[in-house]
């Protein structure tokens, strides 16, 4: 169900398909490498002869226990997949919107892959699961980091690493989760997103709906004319509120079905960040729809994990459109990573809704915080406009 057999990348330790590890079996060796959930339980391979000393088999299907136990003997390092779980206990890729809405055709909101594991995670405790669900939970999250650093170097090997088309002109884009489809502030989010991603940025959200997903449709229509990004969103608007969970989704998929990303998008990870962008979302708010137009979404059971991963990364600039209590608590740890400068450089925080902002006395804090940082008066880097032109220039110079 998850991506396809292709290899994921060229990492030369870490093995994601079976064609990966047929190449080093052939050679006689896959010592010291790293095999990520593999099933070797389906046709298996013979592994009596191959050197396995110092191999890791992390989440990985063996054929029997005697093969298990072989491996142990001759210096391999066994970390099982834990049984009865609907996830993956290491995903070797980042998911993408088919993943996460699969099983919705035949048996709606309740029955896809999302929602299943969402129940899964409310019926083990939430975010205070039992030693076992934390064990799977974190075995799955430490995977979504390791698909998200190499999704990101792949973006980089192919933008560059400096400048406004690399990681650091990847710009954050946070709202309020509940906006609905067709307002005034969501097609300003989406059509800033839009122009974000023509220009080249990687545009980045925290995968919810309401301005999340108007972010990432935007740049789900980066090839697209802005006219089609308006009659995208008529269609949306037809189902607004996520809390209507079937016609919610179901729009989505229409409009996905509607308006298809390019070709190059379907197997490639750089096309498909170019075309929807990157979305962070987490179980923890699986309440929520999922957002069906990232073209990677690097979904965590640890809201704490991805909510710092959305910031580290927007180190092009941060747009804040119009939210309450969650869209304030993430403009002051920003404030925080651009105060220390714990990432780097920051780029400018972009306030969207002079009105919106005027009655949340966020601007008169920030100023004089950021002029004392020690790394010389940040105040400059606020930006607080109804202009989508003035925001582009805060964000691309």
């Amino acid at each position: 169900m998850f991506g396809d057999e292709t290899p994921f990348d060229a990492t030369a330790y870490e093995i994601e398909s079976r064609a990966e590890l047929d190449g080093h079996l052939a050679r006689g060796s896959i010592a010291r490498l790293i095999l990520l959930g593999l099933r070797l339980d389906e046709d298996p391979p013979d592994l009596s002869g191959v050197d396995v000393h110092g191999t890791l088999f992390v989440g990985c299907r063996l054929s029997s226990a005697e093969v298990e136990i072989d491996l142990i003997r001759r210096g391999a390092h066994l970390i099982p997949p834990f049984d009865a779980r609907p996830y993956p206990t290491h995903p070797a890729q980042l998911y993408t919107p088919e993943d996460l809405s699969f099983g919705f055709e035949r048996h709606g909101f309740a029955g896809m892959y999302d929602t299943v594991v969402y129940d899964h995670f409310g019926e083990h405790g939430g975010a205070a699961p039992d030693i076992r669900e934390a064990l799977a939970q974190r075995l799955h999250d430490a995977g979504i980091d390791n698909a998200l650093g190499k999704a990101l170097n792949a973006w980089v090997r192919a933008h560059g690493p400096d400048g406004t088309v690399g990681i650091s002109g990847a710009v954050g884009i946070m709202g309020g989760h509940a906006e609905p489809r067709g307002s005034a502030a969501y097609r300003m989010a989406a059509t800033l997103a839009w122009r974000l991603a023509n220009a080249g940025r990687l545009v980045i959200t925290g995968g919810g709906p309401g301005v999340m997903e108007a972010a990432n449709l935007g740049a789900y229509f980066a090839s697209r004319a802005e006219s089609e990004l308006a009659a995208a969103i008529a269609m949306l608007a037809a189902a607004p509120d996520f809390r209507d969970h079937d016609p919610y989704t179901a729009a989505a998929l229409q409009v996905r079905a509607a308006y298809q990303a390019p070709t190059s998008a379907a197997g490639d990870v750089v096309a498909r960040l170019t075309h929807g962008g990157l979305a962070l979302p987490t179980w923890l708010y699986g309440h929520e729809p999922a957002n069906l137009f990232a073209g990677q979404i690097g979904k965590y059971f640890s809201n704490a994990v991805r909510e710092d991963s959305i910031l580290r990364l927007s180190r092009g600039g941060i747009v804040f459109a119009p939210g309450w209590a969650g869209t304030v608590q993430e403009v002051f740890q920003a404030a925080t990573k651009t105060f220390y400068r714990t990432d780097g450089p920051s780029g400018a925080f972009v306030f969207l809704g002079t009105t919106h902002w005027s009655g949340l006395p966020v601007e008169d804090l920030l100023r004089p915080l950021l002029a004392r940082s020690p790394h010389g008066d940040q105040s400059g880097l606020i930006v607080v406009t109804d202009s989508l032109d003035e925001a582009m220039t805060a964000l691309t110079g």
